[in-house]
């Protein structure tokens, strides 16, 4: 449930006269027609899903298409024969493993509240290389920017409003996890943080100087309503940072593994977004693109044959740890794909004046 104007005076932080000062911006009407479950086949957070998806996940099954997926990078003249006759024999090692032939694990597909619930107390502990990456790059695209006001959509437990008060901008973010907003008013007292949904912010029209939305959007089977809401509350000339996981490490296995209060296994929604639908969701409603950066580990295979091979006997580790203690079973074909992988796409856009 959106937070109403009256409720977001009442909160703790609201004392503040910077924070009161911003709660004038908060929408002072309904946030508009409840989007169409034909516009948003993905309900709200606060939704349980109609139908239970399962994803189901087998440790070999992984290793033999990371064997697979060096393979096409070998077929396009990215590797040596000696590289393609190693895969091939590996393949047939990893196929005779008794160690490898275990049973695959079904994880529940869950909403985006039930996920960052159970993620959230440990979402900033260190080993997310993704931060690492992002935030730079976020702070060269905003820090030559004067001060104004800043939304953090999907803020998270508040990494990024944190940057974007050090950068001297005064900052709302908007959050659907109770668990994660309890996070950030924590870490960024001095900010407004509001209960809200990406497809109807709590905020007026043309209000916001700066909008930030990272790692978010990849939950969201369409961009359309969501890009459209951050232009809609961007004032003319504002300037607008996506950060997404980037579609090619998503076919890697790359999607967020929670474990649910009764220990069974979860993953949050991840979708492939490509660079057209940014774009067809950006272009129509005013968003110029500034700049398009897709970061990742730079280089690709140098034609050598690796010595290292698979390590059949190796344990596949527990699942929560997948894919990247199964990678470390094949580190060579791992390598091959993973090189000239990028991690994220981030887009630059600007609104319209």
């Amino acid at each position: 449930m959106l937070l109403t104007p009256g409720a977001a005076l009442r909160s703790p932080i609201a004392t503040a006269p910077l924070v009161a000062a911003m709660t004038l911006l908060v929408r002072r009407t309904s946030p508009g027609p409840a989007v169409r479950a034909a516009d948003n086949p993905w309900p709200g957070p606060w939704v349980a899903p109609t139908v239970a998806l399962v994803v189901y996940q087998r440790p070999l099954g992984y290793l033999l298409g990371l064997e697979g997926a060096a393979l096409l990078r070998a077929f396009i003249s990215d590797h040596d024969p000696a590289f393609t006759e190693q895969r091939i024999a590996e393949i047939r090692r990893l196929l005779l493993a008794p160690g490898l032939d275990v049973e695959g694990v079904d994880a529940e597909r869950v909403t985006t509240a039930e996920g960052y619930a159970a993620w959230s107390a440990g979402y900033d502990d260190p080993g997310n290389g993704l931060f690492a990456i992002d935030e730079p790059l976020v702070r060269q695209i905003l820090g030559p920017l004067p001060p104004g006001l800043a939304l953090d959509a999907a803020c998270g437990t508040g990494r990024l409003s944190a940057a974007l008060a050090v950068m001297g901008h005064r900052v709302v973010g908007v959050d659907s996890s109770p668990d994660m907003l309890a996070r950030a008013r924590r870490r960024v007292p001095q900010a407004l943080f509001l209960q809200g949904d990406l497809h109807r912010l709590p905020l007026d029209d043309a209000c916001v100087d700066i909008a930030v939305c990272a790692l978010a959007l990849t939950h969201l089977p369409d961009l359309h309503a969501p890009v459209a809401e951050l232009a809609r509350v961007l004032r003319p000339d504002g300037h607008l940072v996506i950060v997404d996981v980037h579609h090619e490490l998503l076919s890697l296995g790359s999607v967020p593994r929670i474990r649910l209060p009764d220990g069974r296994p979860g993953m949050l929604p991840g979708y492939r977004h490509r660079a057209s639908d940014y774009l067809d969701a950006a272009l129509p409603v005013g968003l110029e693109v500034r700049r398009c950066v897709e970061p990742g580990k730079e280089g690709h295979g140098d034609g050598e044959p690796p010595t290292d091979e698979a390590d059949v006997g190796a344990d596949p580790g527990p699942w929560d740890a997948w894919p990247w203690s199964l990678m470390g079973i094949v580190p060579a074909a791992a390598k091959a794909v993973r090189a000239g992988t990028p991690s994220l796409m981030v887009w630059h856009f600007q609104r319209r004046s």
